[in-house]
């Protein structure tokens, strides 16, 4: 298959943002990684040296009670681990949703990703972080770009960016987060909406 296989499509043509913390990475329809296929991620930090995210809308079996049962009041319904990504799959990364008029800089325990949106420092006390954030959840691993190699995937087509939402976090098990983001940004990138994840059940 050529590299630049996604080089023809309107897709590939739009205008895009730069990544940023609190923005969101969109698999472009047909993305060949099995990983990232219909994947939606939340890039937590971007810098010179790499670029870390986390996968929204990976839901694992393991249940927040049995993994980090002292967290499990703070976590959004259903109260399950989500995989992050396939890197450093033994680490946890916490987002949350903080409560209105928190202003997150004023909080040791968080880290501003976007409005409403902050990453949860998991070495504090759930009681500490607790009047700050609404509801959270909980990541198993991340997502990881070598320097240049996010740009790259951008150029190529792979990826779509778009802002997040703090609904975006704590989307309900039914929800198809990939569908909704795509619904949500400007024309053409509805009409993808409804891109079946297996070819074979168009």
């Amino acid at each position: 298959m050529p590299e630049f296989f996604y080089a023809d499509r309107l897709f590939n043509g739009l205008e895009r943002g730069e990544p940023a913390p609190g923005m969101l990475l969109l698999a472009a329809p047909g993305m060949l990684s099995p990983e990232f296929a219909r994947r939606v991620v939340l890039i937590v930090d971007h810098g010179l040296d790499s670029t870390l995210g986390v996968i929204l809308n990976s839901r694992s079996e393991i249940a927040v009670h049995n993994a980090m049962p002292e967290w499990v009041d703070l976590v959004a319904a259903p109260q399950a681990m989500y995989r992050g990504g396939p890197v450093g799959a033994t680490s946890v990364v916490g987002i949350g949703v903080t409560s209105s008029g928190v202003l997150i800089d004023d909080q040791p325990v968080l880290t501003r990703l976007a409005n409403r949106l902050a990453q949860v420092d998991l070495r504090a006390e759930p009681q500490e972080v607790a009047p700050a954030v609404d509801s959270m959840r909980l990541f198993l691993g991340y997502a990881e770009w070598a320097p240049g190699q996010l740009d790259e995937e951008i150029e190529r087509g792979d990826w779509f960016i778009a802002p997040a939402l703090p609904s975006d976090v704590v989307a309900p098990a039914a929800a198809d987060l990939w569908g909704d983001v795509m619904r949500r940004q400007a024309m053409p990138l509805p009409l993808y909406a409804t891109f079946p994840a297996n070819l074979d059940d168009n």
